[in-house]
């Protein structure tokens, strides 16, 4: 039975009880006014009531050995493991021989994540009282407990310091520790408040608005002194972070240990014999983290190659990559977690190589030989500032923080930062997307290059990332969504969940819900295929899967930090991209599907030189910028999400398309529609659902689409004729960029069939049944998975599952299934026609071979065991109306 908005996260929830006796009520209560935090302290009962437990650091130690045996350092500590702690802290005497004074102080000061973690809240309140005196330990002063009080850098310490600013004894330490805080948000008009009635919060503020936090930070040296660690080839989010290991994800050491291990021999044996020459690593790849938008890539490079970061468990940050080309998305989680990027011709670096980067001369050098290895430039004016901050978000959060206080005491912005301006001559008009931008910024347009933070108006997060994302958003200290809706879906794991899966299903579904986000629920379906129904056109979105590319408005996909950071803050960070236009002329020909126009992008820029398939040198004029698509005049928002969907298989930052209004205006009708079943069937967040309902009907009482100028400037224009498609284009194994006709590869055995993912709707599996009806069992192993629950429920009622039934098709739970392959995989060295969105190596299965090609064409060959001809599958198609 499924949970109810109040059983799933408000005052009904259930309280549980833990070895120690204390119990807890969930940190949240639901009331007319939303969710509120609970009022308690853990720590002021826990001397009655408190029972000492002598095994924890027995049972700790015991579980720190298991991991070093790995090669990995133990998890972070637990709420209750933390209850413990304080408690043996406080009374070491008790603990036995067993638990050394230096252990615990260690395990308080370094093994807590920061942030609003329950663990954190624990923490935070025990320094509190240490420093005020009203909790003793011979371990911790009250000084040194003001100093971990802010090293944990923001939540729940924050009103704690500011608390301290009152005390005679320790007010100065606790506005040093203040100065060097950033994620203070409502925490500011506290210490405002105080202003006038204290020396100390006087002190706070002007040390914000020095920037105190950041000129703490070491400057960037002239240069910096790396080994070369060289992969070959393109190297995809799939290799940094393996699908099949997706599990592991947010514990991000142990997910580390997989890295590469489809790509190289021995990959942490290379990595270590690389460290013996003493310099920290620099990552060197021709293509680097195309594909998926996880963060969990990032987190596994910068694990390997990144710097801890001071008190935080488990997290690194920093490093050096350098590529020939990178990912756009993956080039934003490298800046989030504070690392170098750097994009150059890579063909003189070799693996083991010692190199001298030198970021203000824009030089590497040899340093065995002392030539010029690559030259480069700063993609972006603010990026060294990135990196001296320790990344993006907390440039971006401490700078407005440094701002807000100058601007409140009369002084003038900190001159310590970089800053980017809009361009003051605006050459031509604006293009679609760079006014839907424009809009979500509050002005007409964003041209290129310029930095801007637009409002995000929608942001989606999966199951695979979306545990990321909540330690992050609890890293932010958010405990409230500002951005105007944030969905969460169980798309990438419903079908065949493990136990830790049930467990994240359920956590995460409750944490979206206290925050006032909409959690779908496992067996709803693909993430996208939901969140396009929420969106509202014209607005600027997110999601934490590369995928996330809105049919109308325009969505920026994005790793889990700035997924987070987007949720908690309801903007995110942009340097505007240029575009590419692609004009879709004349009409499609009998069995020619908008799935073959995606690849015929590919083929036409091939033609024109402006995409290649080899990775040496790789030309990619969609790279880094917004596809922007118009014509084919009438599309359905359907047929549009499948050319803005595939815009990631071109390594494109997004993808805007120019539709007709009637059809725009059918789609949100049907949404409206949909949302308002949504709470009638109990799903939560209600008031988020009835807020965007408000206004999408808003757009509909005066339903107006942008359109770009008629002097819009582009980066490049790509002009498609659909009237020369003469029959389907299919990408080859196992490149998405590889894009042939259908009589190339006519003929090739095919022993699997796979049609599903979020680029497949209803009607695609209608035609694939009609193709399939009456044929018998299928030559070729055939799996279904359609996109929603609502999808397979019309498939059945309409009797297409007893048609895949009879063909001997395997119906998967409504999800992604076999297009990620992190659960059900295809057999080993198989070859496969796939309608998924990419093909990359060892994806769907181990040494397998993968075409993409159209429901149709996928149907076609189940039948046959092979790749048709194009006189074969247009015999099949006329079934199709």
């Amino acid at each position: 039975m499924r949970m109810g908005p109040q059983q799933a996260g408000g005052s009904g929830s259930p309280e549980y009880s833990c070895s120690t006796g204390i119990c807890f009520r969930d940190r949240y209560h639901t009331d007319a006014a939303g969710f509120e935090p609970a009022i308690h302290s853990t720590l002021k009962v826990m001397p009655d009531r408190m029972e000492r437990d002598e095994s924890m650091i027995d049972a700790y130690q015991k579980h720190a050995a298991e991991r070093e045996a790995m090669g990995v350092p133990p998890k972070p500590l637990t709420a209750e493991q933390v209850i413990k702690l304080v408690a043996l802290l406080s009374d070491p005497g008790e603990n036995g021989p067993e638990a050394a004074p230096e252990t615990l102080v260690h395990l308080l000061e370094n093994r807590v994540p920061a942030g609003v973690d329950e663990a954190a809240r624990i923490k935070a309140d025990f320094l509190r009282d240490i420093a005020w005196e009203t909790v003793k330990s011979p371990l911790i002063s009250p000084e040194h407990a003001v100093f971990l009080l802010g090293t944990m850098r923001g939540g729940y310490n924050t009103g704690h310091l500011i608390g301290l600013l009152g005390s005679d004894r320790l007010a100065a330490d606790a506005a040093e520790a203040l100065i060097h805080i950033i994620l203070v948000f409502d925490a500011f008009e506290d210490v405002q408040r105080l202003l006038d009635s204290n020396a100390r919060a006087r002190r706070v503020m002007e040390g914000w608005a020095e920037a105190g936090w950041f000129k703490k930070r070491p400057a960037i040296p002239e240069s910096i002194t790396v080994t070369a660690f060289r992969v070959e080839g393109e190297i995809n989010t799939d290799d940094f972070s393996p699908a099949g290991k997706a599990w592991s994800r947010p514990d991000i050491p142990l997910h580390a240990l997989s890295m590469l291990e489809n790509r190289i021999e021995n990959p942490m044996k290379t990595i270590a014999d690389l460290k013996d020459k003493g310099h920290p690593l620099a990552f060197v790849g021709d293509v680097i983290g195309t594909g998926s938008s996880r963060k969990s890539a990032a987190n596994s490079l910068l694990w390997h190659i990144g710097k801890d970061v001071d008190y935080v468990p488990n997290k690194r940050f920093g490093g050096y990559v350098i590529g020939g080309k990178i990912a756009p998305i993956f080039f934003n989680s490298l800046e989030d977690a504070g690392a170098l990027p750097l994009e150059c011709d890579v063909s003189k670096i070799r693996n083991g190589d010692v190199l001298s980067i030198h970021p203000y001369e824009g030089k590497i050098y040899n340093s065995d030989t002392g030539e010029i290895a690559a030259v480069f430039e700063i993609r972006t004016k603010g990026l060294l500032d990135e990196v001296r901050a320790g990344g993006r978000i907390p440039l971006i959060i401490g700078r407005s923080l440094s701002d807000r206080a100058a601007g409140f005491l009369g002084w003038g912005k900190p001159d310590v930062f970089s800053r980017s301006e809009f361009p003051s001559e605006k050459k031509g008009g604006y293009t679609l997307a760079q006014k839907m931008v424009g809009r979500a910024c509050g002005v007409e347009g964003v041209p290129p290059g310029a930095y801007c933070e637009p409002k995000t108006a929608t942001v989606g997060s999966q199951d695979t990332t979306g545990p990321m994302t909540r330690d992050e958003l609890n890293e932010l200290a958010c405990l409230k969504f500002k951005a105007d809706l944030v969905m969460q879906s169980f798309c990438h794991t419903a079908a065949y969940p493990r136990t830790v899966d049930v467990e994240m299903q359920e956590s995460l579904h409750r944490f979206t819900l206290d925050r006032g986000g909409v959690a779908l629920y496992p067996g709803d379906g693909i993430v996208h295929s939901w969140l396009n129904r929420m969106i509202i056109p014209d607005t600027v979105g997110t999601g934490g899967d590369s995928h996330t590319r809105f049919p109308v408005g325009i969505s920026f996909p994005a790793g889990s930090g700035l997924i987070a950071f987007a949720a908690a803050i309801g903007f995110m960070p942009l340097d505007m991209p240029e575009s590419v236009l692609v004009r879709l002329k004349g009409e499609l020909r009998p069995g020619i599907t908008v799935r073959d126009v995606v690849n015929a992008i590919a083929l036409f820029a091939i033609e024109r030189g402006l995409l290649t398939v080899d990775k040496a040198s790789k030309k990619n004029v969609f790279s880094g910028r917004i596809l922007e698509m118009e014509g084919l005049g009438g599309m359905s928002v359907q047929d549009a999400f499948l050319l803005t969907n595939a815009s990631a298989e071109r390594s494109a930052s997004a993808a805007a398309i120019a539709l007709e209004r009637e059809p725009v205006t059918e789609f949100i009708e049907s949404n409206v529609a949909l949302l308002k079943s949504m709470i009638e069937a109990g799903y939560g967040d209600a008031r988020t659902l009835s807020e965007r309902i408000g206004v999408l009907e808003d757009w509909l009482n005066d339903p107006v689409l942008l359109v770009r100028d008629d002097d819009a400037q582009y980066a490049e224009t790509l002009d498609v004729d659909v009237n020369q498609i003469t029959e389907p284009i299919l990408a080859c194994p196992n490149d998405p960029d590889d894009v042939r006709v259908l009589s190339d590869v006519a003929g090739t055995p095919v022993d699997e069939v796979f049609i599903g993912s979020c680029m497949t709707n209803i009607e695609h599996l209608r035609n694939a049944g009609r193709i399939l009806a009456g044929a018998g069992k299928a030559a070729a192993r055939l799996w279904i998975a359609p996109a929603t629950r609502m999808d397979a429920a019309v498939l059945k009622q309409e009797g297409y599952f007893a048609i895949f039934g009879r063909t001997g098709a395997r119906i998967e739970t409504p999800g992604c299934s076999l297009c990620m392959g992190n659960q059900a995989r295809v057999a080993d060295n198989t070859t496969v026609v796939s309608t998924s969105t990419r093909n990359f190596p060892n994806r769907m299965g181990n040494n397998t071979s993968v075409f993409l090609a159209s429901a149709e064409l996928a149907a076609v060959s189940a039948i046959l065991g092979k790749i048709p001809t194009a006189e074969e599958y247009m015999t099949h198609y006329p079934k199709v109306p």
